[in-house]
């Protein structure tokens, strides 16, 4: 378990997190973070989940018309 300390950043409030949890979520500075609620709580993690969503609805309209789509890439 990691402690986070809540601080003011310029005229913002913000949280350092320490260096080993940026390397364990694989983000560096610039990257984008997304807080999700939780029943818990909230997490923060690096991927989209929105985005997570739309891929699989792509995934599963690629796999409906995989015929059709194989036809047309050639």
């Amino acid at each position: 378990m990691f402690r986070l300390k809540v601080t003011t950043v310029g005229n913002s409030t913000g949280v350092i997190l320490p260096k080993e949890v940026l390397a364990k979520m694989h983000v560096e500075k610039g990257d984008n973070l997304y807080l999700t609620p939780t029943p818990n709580g909230f997490e923060i993690t690096p991927y989209n989940p929105e985005f997570e969503q739309e891929m699989e609805t792509a995934r599963e309209i690629m796999k409906q018309y995989r015929n059709a789509l194989r036809e047309l890439a050639k």
